[in-house]
């Protein structure tokens, strides 16, 4: 994909040259694809409103957008009217949430990324061996709140950096496992990793890597970007964990500027006086459109052309829960 510039200003003055180069691939994955078309499927199927508890995905744009086909966003069930459909996010719950949804009768319906639900499993299959299971994610995150509530208080371990890896304390040294959250830096997982395996030699890793397919694609591109390009802008939400390990990665790839934006109107213009070469990507909840977007303002500034940089092909996909797939009547009692 490329696009030629247009070298002249409305008042035939001419206006500086920028390259803005794509990282391929970017933007939604698979599982963030799953969730909207959950929450869109639900709406058509029940009717508005339909409720979901948490953000469906950390971006500002298609929590708007799907507010205004009638989706309720709440952060606690205490928030959903008896009678109605809940959606549970693409980040994963604890089992207290779906207990407590089957207790008051609300129909609910998993939105949960199927590589999460693989992380939930696994930790399970650990604790079912008498393993302690160390966890290596950020403290607060969904995703994280979701796996340890997985299992008994105290059963899990959280693990967030280097400097934890080193002092945690375990029961066993030979009863230990280890998941982690998708959506980390790959770098920064193996650093970690690397202590726990020298300090715990039997440590037990997972069947299959936990961190995401899409989330290592994307920072092999933005890596590979970042190489070539004077500064890097990455589009997504400040709580997406994605997005900001993508931020990351890039700057210690050797970028001058790498920095994160919600939209095109949160760019600081003032940053571009000495950039030639402009890469962008979008974390894995961030729409395409969002990235046309900001061309379209590079556009207005500068003389554009346009490269990809694409590092991998992306296949994946994932099916809907079944009762969206069929016509099959809503279920007894649900309003919406």
């Amino acid at each position: 994909m490329s696009a030629s510039p247009n070298t002249s200003s409305g008042n035939g003055a001419q206006i500086r040259p920028l390259t803005v180069v794509l990282a391929a691939p970017r933007g939604f994955c698979a599982g963030v694809d799953r969730a909207i078309q959950i929450v869109e499927r639900a709406l058509e199927k029940f009717g508005a409103p339909v409720y979901v508890r948490h953000e469906i995905v950390h971006n500002r744009y298609v929590v708007d957008g799907l507010k205004a086909k009638g989706a309720v966003f709440v952060e606690e069930l205490d928030e959903v009217p008896d009678g109605f459909s809940v959606i549970f996010s693409a980040h994963g719950v604890p089992r207290s949430v779906p207990e407590e949804a089957n207790r008051r009768g609300l129909h609910h319906i998993d939105a949960t990324c199927p590589l999460v639900t693989k992380v939930h499993r696994e930790a399970e299959a650990h604790h079912r061996k008498g393993q302690q299971v160390l966890l290596i994610g950020h403290a607060g995150h969904p995703e994280v709140v979701g796996t340890m509530g997985q299992l008994p208080p105290g059963a899990v371990t959280l693990v967030e950096n280097r400097e934890q890896a080193e002092t945690v304390e375990v029961a066993d040294a030979n009863m230990v496992a280890y998941t982690t959250q998708t959506t980390l830096s790959v770098d920064d997982a193996a650093e970690i990793l690397d202590v726990l395996k020298g300090r715990f030699p039997n440590l037990h890793a997972p069947k299959s890597e936990d961190i995401c397919y899409a989330t290592t694609n994307r920072q092999a591109a933005v890596r590979t970007l970042a190489e070539q390009c004077d500064m890097v802008i990455v589009i997504g939400a400040p709580n997406s964990s994605n997005s900001r390990r993508l931020v990351e990665v890039a700057a210690r790839a050797g970028c001058p500027r790498a920095v994160l934006v919600q939209r095109a109107s949160d760019i600081d213009w003032s940053e571009f006086r000495d950039v030639k070469t402009l890469g962008v990507t979008a974390g894995a909840s961030a729409p395409e459109v969002l990235v046309e977007e900001v061309i379209e303002a590079c556009q207005a500034h500068f003389a554009v052309t346009v490269e990809v940089v694409r590092t991998t092909e992306e296949t994946m996909t994932f099916r809907l829960p079944a009762e969206l797939r069929t016509n099959n009547p809503a279920p007894e009692g649900v309003s919406g």
